[in-house]
């Protein structure tokens, strides 16, 4: 069986990946909604000319034929966005943030309850690198044995004259430690296994862009789990140089090892992507990951068709952007309400 999807919201480049992803898996998607003109909206109608632009979003949400609801659109929009496609009986794939506040994720996990729909963010960064599944598998396996500390590293390009003017208002797209931060707590997450976060320390400044005062270009945070620890650094710093618009970078110190993923790019060498390096008692090897199968898209399929959490535990979804808000909060002085 495949899904018949709809689109909501098509304001950052990541709907391209998502829709493309589920298309892959045989599912269909005939039409979007988004609200005025997207600066993604030319170039999405070239790479999905079979879907039609609707005027309004009721037109998605009343389709009783339509699964599943996509959505990419103004981060702080998105909550508002999924709660209503998950009253209307659609389950969610929402772009990450999921959301931008605690009260957003209070009223979104309150439908999630009564409804018993599926709100799944992707966290594209993991769910979408076959180098970060390769890892996955390989911790999996015992590989590195138990992983006791997560550090991740995630610079972007600014790109400042392609940006649409949300990218630089706070209360828009939720500050860069509930934003970006939310791959990296996912991943943090994911690999010690912790079910319970501390968040020992949290910055955020503007250090480069005076005329944005809402632009937050540098952020870092530091987590205690009960599982494991963790420290993420955030920017928007990477320079022309480099191939790719960031060299992301996770690295994962276990008891009985370490594995290193050049996600992006691998600096010093002919641009390649997914770049995996693993030292334990036995090895000591670079992997390429390329071919690494990735299981975020067919698994969240299962999910929709058998009602199960294989692709990511809502549990996970709910406490990643908790914790990713809380941070942000905690980085800009307004405690834990």
């Amino acid at each position: 069986m495949s899904l018949k999807l709809g689109v909501l919201g098509i304001d950052h480049g990541h709907i391209f990946g998502m829709l493309a992803g589920m298309k892959a898996q045989g599912c269909t998607c005939d039409s979007y909604w988004t609200d005025g003109h997207a600066v993604t909206e030319d170039k999405f109608a070239q790479v999905f000319p079979e879907l039609t632009k609707v005027a309004d979003r009721r037109a998605i949400l009343e389709d009783a034929s339509i699964d599943m609801v996509l959505i990419s659109a103004v981060p702080a929009d998105r909550a508002a966005l999924a709660i209503e496609a998950m009253e209307a009986g659609k389950d969610v794939m929402v772009d990450k943030p999921g959301c931008t506040t605690l009260g957003q994720l209070a009223a979104i996990k309150a439908c999630q309850a009564r409804t018993g729909r599926i709100w799944s963010v992707n966290f594209s960064e993991r769910f979408q690198v076959p180098a970060a599944a390769k890892a996955s598998e390989l911790v999996a396996a015992g590989a590195i044995g138990r992983v006791i500390q997560v550090v991740t590293l995630a610079p972007h390009k600014q790109n400042l004259k392609t940006r649409p003017d949300w990218y630089f208002q706070r209360e828009r797209y939720g500050g860069i430690l509930t934003d970006i931060g939310s791959h990296q707590i996912d991943q943090f997450l994911h690999f010690t296994g912790s079910t319970e976060v501390e968040i020992a320390s949290a910055h955020v400044e503007n250090t480069t862009q005076p005329d944005y005062p809402g632009f937050q270009d540098f952020g870092d945070m530091t987590l205690r789990g009960d599982k494991g620890h963790g420290y993420m650094r955030l920017d928007w710093f990477t320079p022309d140089g480099l191939p790719t618009w960031g060299d992301g970078r996770l690295f994962l110190l276990g008891t009985e090892g370490t594995i290193e993923c050049r996600k992006y790019t691998d600096i010093g060498q002919p641009h390649r992507t997914n770049n995996l390096y693993l030292v334990n008692g036995t090895e000591n090897v670079h992997i390429d990951c390329q071919d690494v199968e990735l299981t975020y898209f067919p698994r969240l399929v299962a999910d929709v068709l058998d009602r199960s959490e294989t692709a990511c535990p809502q549990a996970h979804s709910f406490l990643t952007m908790e914790t990713a808000i809380k941070a942000q909060m905690k980085a800009e002085g307004q405690g834990d309400a």
